[in-house]
């Protein structure tokens, strides 16, 4: 017998890792082996015996020959006929080869072959090297430990011994229920082998004595189905009450769905309870008839004399409606009236939704959904889902706090899913004696309303950012008057070819860009000076296209069609011009920033009548006549976040540094000062993604006499240059009021300097100095320059009177409305107001002229 050697088990194996082989000690001999070296002893003794006396013999020989060469040769023949016989022997007699004989399974199989035990072997890789008769009849041949045809929690509990059986050696448990039957399993787990490669599985059935057989009652066949026809469901749960077996009419109740098992959940879950105790199932709520619950405990009494408790053994579930049955005393009105409050409360326009005291909701009207903005798509579990996560607390305090005792009301401030910046008022009450309807919650549909307070906010934010953009440009404007004015006088000192004469040119033309982007703001503010003509929008589209069509470049392709007996407008051709074609940029920008560049912008004109105008139910768009701009493209569209902010000023979803955000509000300036309406959204395809921005103008239709055209004056005959004459200068601005003075006096003007109005009107009341002309800002501090200017004339009502400002020349005349007054915009150029002043000296004169010769 070999003798047997303990092997170390390894450390902590996994399921999954290939088979480490432990190395083995040396292993003694066995008994055959030691008889075997027995053996050879006497014949090392005998070979000892025949050399000494080949010695010998060789002796003898050499002393009767006297040859030492025959005793050698002698000695030499027959050592060599001994070597091969010890070698013959030692070929016949070696042992075999010490080797591990192939293990023998059918031995394994006969020695593992138990009555009421089912024993499997499994290697590393969890295959089935062998089982028993009992193991195959039970799980099958497929079947290999852990992969044991279990439900997923039982099979999770096996893998767990498997793993731990890998690691410690071996690993039990001790009962193992299933989900379905009376037979319940005992299992362990055990390395062995010589390489400790193999689990001996032992798989022992446990058997409940004392229940009786639940394969008998088939729920989910004829009997449960006979029992749901009568009006009484069923259900099998364990003594935690956890759902084992359904009817198909349970299922159908509890879950909707009457081929749902519901195995392994909650029985409770699926039912509710009002104040009065009476039991509900869950899903149909106060809609459904109330249930009258027995609790049937599957317990023999043959072995089990006490009655068992309700939480001690597995129990029938009987859910019996009221009203089946003999001598049943529910009255089905009640619920009737609960019905017709349903359809009552469905028609009325303002939102209501029920929930149970647990928070499920259990009904909401149209008008709710529409609050909430979940038209067609019903209702979530519980009114937290609506909310921000922000406010689920304190909703859900709200609704528990109203759905438990006296019936109370109140209103908490949410913020809904679907709209998360504005916060809404929800108004919740306790409701009683309404079965399962607990709390009644209340939101009205304020979405009209929200979006009026939008559009409301938005003009008003536009109004006070059009203020802004109004001071900063008038203030802007004092600055770059002052710029452009020094380098008029140093560029006087300079010819071309000096050294600072291209850097000063420079410094005048960003002054002027810069006097563009004021202009731009003025335009935005609606403070801009516009010339307004009567014209036909189609005649302004005509002179813009070929610039247009320069600007678009190859790829994109421009359209343009007009709409039939248009009506005429009142508009700035110019400041129209401006309009299309900032739109039309700005089509061109959105298309070339997607894609290859290439796209399509549509220009469309098109007449409304004023009961078109009704029908779009627009609340900006007063009942009218128009004549509508359309500027459409293929850009892809305006993002949501953007459309709110999209005409104010200086906002820009382009790169930094390309564009100034002023395009589009100074469209928008203009459209509005021109008495229109702009809108911008987006055009979308057949399944409703946008495809491109659209851009929609509105214009009232002029009606009444074409006025004249204006008359273009005759440009200055630059011999009359210079008219001459004592000017009263009145600037409260130091730089603008020195290039001024610095630009009369060059112009051959007497100057006489102020810096506020007081001084002004001092200088023209002490009559030391007889003026000819008044020259002044309008908006100065204390005195500003309307309230001089009135002071003068009435001492001298035929004062000549010149305002200078940056704001827009028709607000100033709509504000201060003086007569014979004259206005120069800043910022201006030195040549520009010595023309301006001597413009006006000279039609004061010849007004007076005329006016003497009338009166001779």
């Amino acid at each position: 017998m070999r003798a047997t050697v303990a092997i170390q088990p390894q450390e902590h194996p996994r399921l999954s890792e290939p088979s480490r082989r432990i190395p083995r000690r040396p292993e003694l001999p066995a008994s055959g082996q030691l008889e075997s070296l027995a053996a050879l002893a006497p014949s090392s003794t005998l070979l000892m015996g025949l050399a000494g006396a080949l010695v010998v013999s060789a002796a003898v020989l050499f002393l009767a020959t006297s040859s030492w060469l025959v005793a050698l040769a002698f000695l030499l023949g027959v050592g060599v006929l001994l070597g091969a016989g010890l070698v013959f022997e030692r070929m016949r007699t070696a042992p075999a080869t010490d080797q591990l004989a192939p293990p023998d399974w059918t031995v394994t199989v006969a020695a593992i072959e138990q009555a009421g035990e089912a024993v499997a072997i499994t290697d590393r890789a969890n295959r089935l090297v062998c089982a028993n008769s009992q193991f195959l009849e039970s799980f099958g041949v497929s079947a290999a430990p852990p992969a044991l045809p279990f439900a997923r929690e039982a099979l999770e509990v096996v893998t767990r011994l498997a793993r731990d059986a890998w690691r410690d050696g071996a690993a039990a448990i001790e009962l193992l229920p299933m989900p379905e039957g009376e037979v319940d399993w005992q299992i362990s787990a055990m390395r062995a082998g010589r390489g400790e490669d193999h689990l001996v599985w032992r798989l022992r059935p446990l058997t409940r004595a004392s229940s009786v057989s639940l394969g008998a009652l088939d729920l989910a066949g004829p009997f449960g189905k006979m029992l749901s026809r009568a009006g009484i469901e069923t259900a099998i749960t364990t003594a935690d009450g956890i759902i084992r077996a359904v009817s198909a009419g349970f299922a159908e109740r509890a879950a909707g769905d009457d081929r749902a098992t519901l195995m392994g959940q909650d029985f409770v879950s699926f039912l509710r309870s009002d104040e009065r105790d009476r039991i509900f199932f869950a899903r149909e709520g106060r809609g459904g008839t109330p249930q009258t619950l027995v609790d049937v405990p599957l317990i023999d009494p043959s072995t089990q004399t006490v009655p068992a408790g309700p939480d001690e053994a597995t129990s029938l579930m009987l859910l019996i409606d009221s009203g089946v049955g003999i001598g049943s005393g529910w009255d089905g009105t009640a619920q009737a009236g609960v019905a017709q409050l349903d359809a009552l409360l469905g028609q009325l326009p303002l939102g209501l939704a029920m929930t149970d005291r647990d928070g499920r909701f259990l009904f909401g009207n149209e008008a709710f959904l529409r609050a909430v903005a979940r038209e067609g798509r019903g209702l979530p579990a519980f009114p937290t889902d609506l909310v921000t996560r922000e406010d689920k607390p304190a909703l859900s305090d709200a609704v528990r706090r109203h759905g438990r005792g006296p019936s109370t009301s109140g209103d908490v401030a949410v913020r809904l899913v679907n709209s998360p910046e504005e916060p809404v008022s929800l108004g919740l009450a306790g409701v009683r004696g309404l079965g399962e309807a607990a709390v009644l919650l209340s939101l009205a549909d304020s979405s009209q309303e929200n979006q009026l307070r939008r559009q409301v906010a938005q003009a008003t934010k536009m109004q006070a950012v059009g203020q802004l953009a109004g001071g900063v440009a008038h203030d802007f404007n004092n600055v770059l008057t002052a710029i452009i004015g020094t380098c008029d006088l140093m560029l006087l000192r300079h010819i071309p070819g000096d050294s600072d004469y291209d850097d000063i040119q420079q410094i005048r033309a960003n002054s002027n860009g810069a006097a563009a982007l004021t202009r731009q703001l003025l335009a935005f503010s609606r403070q801009q000076t516009l010339r307004p003509e009567v014209i036909q929008l189609p005649d302004v589209v005509s002179e813009v296209s070929p610039l247009i069509k320069r600007l678009l470049g190859e790829k994109i392709t421009y359209y343009v069609q007009h709409d039939r007996n248009l009506g005429p407008v009142r508009a700035d051709p110019q400041q129209l011009e401006q309009v299309i074609m900032n739109l039309a940029v700005n089509a061109r920008d959105a298309i070339q920033s997607r894609g290859n560049g290439t796209g399509r912008i549509s220009l469309f004109t098109r007449h409304l009548h004023a009961t078109e105008v009704v029908q779009l139910g627009s609340e900006v768009l007063p009942a009218a006549d128009y004549t509508v701009l359309i500027v459409q493209d293929t850009g892809g569209g305006i993002p949501p976040h953007v459309l709110p902010k999209l005409f104010e000023p200086f906002f820009t979803t382009k790169e930094q540094g390309k564009g100034t955000g002023l395009g589009l509000s100074t469209a928008y300036g203009i459209v509005k000062q021109s008495g229109g309406f702009i809108f911008a959204d987006n055009t979308k395809d057949k399944s409703g993604h946008p495809t491109g921005a659209r851009f929609t103008v509105y214009f009232p239709v002029h009606r009444g006499e074409v006025p004249k055209k204006r008359e273009v004056k005759a440009p200055l005959i630059s011999s009359e240059w210079s008219a001459g004459g004592k000017v009263l200068l009145v600037e409260d601005e130091d730089m603008v009021r020195a290039v001024a003075e610095r630009a009369l006096v060059r112009a051959g003007y007497d100057v006489k300097a102020c810096a506020n109005g007081e001084e002004g009107l001092a200088a023209i009341t002490e009559g030391t100095v007889q003026f000819d002309i008044v020259v002044s800002d309008v908006v100065m501090p204390g005195m500003d320059g309307p309230a001089m200017v009135r002071a003068i004339r009435a001492r001298l009502p035929k004062m000549p009177v010149l305002f200078m400002s940056g704001y827009a020349e028709e607000q100033l005349r709509r504000d201060i409305d003086i007569p014979d007054m004259h206005f120069i915009p800043k910022p201006f150029s030195v040549a520009a107001i010595g023309d301006k002043v001597g413009a006006v000296l000279r039609q004061a004169r010849t007004d007076q002229a005329e006016a003497e010769a009338a009166a001779k």
